[in-house]
């Protein structure tokens, strides 16, 4: 008798909206699973009624929120959303616990509405994975604008939320404090890159692009930069 196997299911597809808030711009995701409705937000970095407001109407079940990393413009939402949904927070890594402390005084000094300090539920590290219904996503820490920097991989799916480590056509500032520029470049060539061509990735600010464009065209990481 023949031994038989079950089939592997095919994995959930993700769903994927960006949500630009604050007079900064930057894109927070909300990503879900289709299969079980359950999301996540990516980077709130402001505007919780909004945010809130927009995973109501879509008729999903906030389950977490994930964070990329602690500068005030990703995260200041953060302390917000769980206060008021009770999901946990996943991220960024370890190293960035200083600029979350710092929360309340650079939201005074840019200008933001008041942000609170919090601890995420869960430091993540290189390799590890986070779970949004039955999506799956792989973190890659990627230090350099931060030193505690992460990136979200959906491989199935083949997209990527990036942060401010890579944009379209730039790169992520390295000049705030603890930002290392050749670290943030060996993240993008040596860690990026190699997942493949055809990923296109969410920035934290700006649009949308591909592994493959910028690494032919970036000015600063592309086939041609110095």
């Amino acid at each position: 008798m023949n031994a038989t196997t079950t089939p592997t299911p095919p994995a959930a597809p993700m769903g994927v909206v960006i949500l630009p808030v604050t007079p900064f711009q930057q894109n927070c995701s909300l990503v879900w699973c289709t299969r079980t409705l359950q999301a996540a937000l990516v980077d709130p970095g402001g505007e919780v009624d909004s945010l809130l407001a927009e995973v109501a109407k879509r008729g999903l079940t906030l389950q977490k929120v994930l964070l990329t990393h602690g500068h005030l413009d990703h995260c200041a939402g953060t302390a917000a959303v769980r206060a008021r949904t009770g999901v946990p927070v996943e991220g960024p890594q370890r190293e960035d616990d200083f600029w979350i402390q710092q929360l309340p005084e650079n939201a005074r000094n840019y200008g933001f509405p008041p942000a609170e300090v919090f601890t995420p539920d869960r430091w993540l590290e290189d390799g590890e994975t986070v779970t949004v219904g039955d999506l799956v996503l792989d973190v890659v820490h990627c230090p350099g604008h931060t030193p505690g920097h992460v990136v979200f991989i959906h491989a199935p799916s083949r997209v990527a939320f990036v942060g401010d480590v890579l944009f379209a056509g730039s790169i992520g500032r390295t000049d705030f404090p603890r930002g290392n520029h050749a670290d943030l470049l060996a993240s993008i060539r040596g860690k990026l890159f190699p997942l493949g061509d055809d990923i296109r990735f969410v920035p934290g600010h700006g649009p949308t692009s591909s592994f493959g464009a910028e690494r032919r065209t970036n000015p600063y990481v592309g086939a041609n930069a110095r």
